[in-house]
């Protein structure tokens, strides 16, 4: 047995770990022990050896790329929430979110109570020439059940290559419930970005509120790097159509690509600051707005919510600060932070990094950091007077009301009693958006004065 005698200033570890060493190993501290610098070759040292005893002397079998992957989602882990790891089994994910483009049959999907459902079709694609309406149950993808898949892998089944064909079931809601075969060959799929207020009869996106023919409704869902190119060619129809207000609508948006916020910012703004970024190792660089391509001067209102973040918060405080736009609804999330895409291994993963961060035209940095309180500035709070803040009940109600108008076709029956009693819980009919109808108020008002 080893034996040593204790002292107040020395710690003793007993370590019975390694195979390679047949007694156990006696790790002392010291506390007047000075710190030292490790240099990058120690410190890289430490990590290989490290590396080395888990691959010999772990009690199972690892993986080595597995292993490698979580040290790097640790270290990023550690500095904080947005900077992450994107393995290769994720890139092509990445890009198709960045892009806005992918091959697939042309729907949106979710899981409700085990069964993968049909949210809604996208019009001209494979799904939607089929006859795959809202309230239609998949229930098998090229011969696999998708009973037992989480969302995402039956997404992935259903994306693929552009031109090559894919088998799905599908139950058609308020019909035989026989499922139907059908033959898809996926083709290039453009995910919108932009939405309006509802489908009309061409199965084409109506901006122009119903009941309010003079006030259009823009909603982004994220921002992508087509999103700036749909935003202006839905615009441009408002305006051709005559519009006089605008609802721009940024509640439940997480963000996206900076540059994209920026060029919506620029076609409503004719000078000012747009944002700032500041980084450690990043020179700070400023955008400004250009006099050439603005927007008629119309009265614009921006409704935002707590899960508004990113460059929804760039795009609404570059429009409250410059006072082009009032801000209604909730505080925005407050995520300030600039992510870097920077490739790894020849592209085939990357690392999103946090290398700067967002200031509003203000001089404000937009960022929420773990230790500030809510008296303090960060996020985008709505104009005085005009804070509306929904419980979670309400929106889900909004959810459900706003889902019935994003349906394109005739909206399916619901599919159980579970549903109906859930859709009776929440009393969509009856339920109003204040925020969307003070937006509209606040309009009105401008366009009178």
């Amino acid at each position: 047995m080893l034996s040593v005698s204790l002292r107040s200033a020395v710690l003793l570890v007993l370590l019975v770990a390694a195979p390679l060493a047949s007694v156990p190993t006696a790790v002392i501290f010291a506390d007047d022990a000075k710190p030292q610098t490790l240099t990058d070759y120690d410190l890289m040292s430490l990590f290989v050896e490290t590396f080395q005893q888990i691959e010999v002397n772990y009690v199972r079998d690892i993986d080595r790329r597995e292993l490698m992957e979580a040290a790097i989602q640790g270290m990023l882990g550690h500095l904080d929430q947005y900077s992450s790891f994107i393995p290769p089994r994720d890139v092509s994910r990445f890009n198709q979110m960045v892009e806005q483009e992918f091959g697939g049959i042309g729907i949106t999907v979710n899981m409700r109570n085990g069964q993968l459902i049909v949210v809604s079709p996208l019009p001209g694609t494979p799904a939607f020439r089929a006859g795959i309406r809202a309230g239609d149950v998949i229930v098998g993808v090229d011969g696999d059940t998708t009973d037992g898949m989480n969302l995402s892998e039956a997404v992935q089944k259903l994306q693929g290559p552009v031109g090559r064909p894919v088998t799905v079931q599908v139950v058609h809601a308020g019909e035989d419930p026989e499922p139907e075969e059908l033959k898809l060959v996926r083709q290039l799929i453009k995910a919108p970005t932009v939405r309006g207020d509802r489908y009309n009869e061409q199965n084409e996106w109506d901006f122009m509120l119903e009941g309010d023919p003079k006030i259009g409704y823009v909603r982004l869902s994220h921002f992508s790097r087509y999103t700036a190119e749909e935003v202006k060619a839905a615009i441009d129809q408002l305006v051709a159509n005559k519009m006089q207000g605008l609802i721009l609508d940024l509640r439940f948006n997480p963000g996206g690509l900076l540059e994209s916020a920026i060029e919506i910012a620029d076609m409503f703004l004719d000078s000012g600051n747009i944002v700032s970024v500041k980084g450690r190792n990043v020179p700070e660089r400023s955008w400004e707005a250009r006099k050439g391509g603005t927007f008629p001067n119309f009265p614009i209102a921006i409704l935002v919510n707590n899960y508004s973040a990113s460059a929804s918060e760039v795009l609404s405080a570059a429009l409250q600060d410059n006072k082009r736009a009032v801000v209604i609804g909730e505080r925005s999330w407050g995520k300030g932070s600039v992510q870097n895409v920077i490739r790894m291994e020849e592209g085939d993963s990357a690392l999103k990094l946090t290398t700067a961060s967002y200031h509003r035209p203000s001089g404000v940095n937009i960022h929420r950091f773990p230790d500030m309180k809510e008296s303090d500035q960060w996020g985008v709070t709505p104009d005085e007077g005009y804070e509306l803040a929904y419980t979670s009940k309400q929106w889900r109600q909004w959810d459900e009301q706003r889902s019935k108008k994003d349906v394109l076709g005739p909206a399916a029956q619901p599919g159980s009693d579970a549903e109906e009693k859930d859709d009776e819980a929440t009393k969509t009919d009856t339920f109003v958006d204040t925020q969307l109808t003070t937006a509209i108020d606040y309009i009105k008002k401008q366009l009178e004065k």
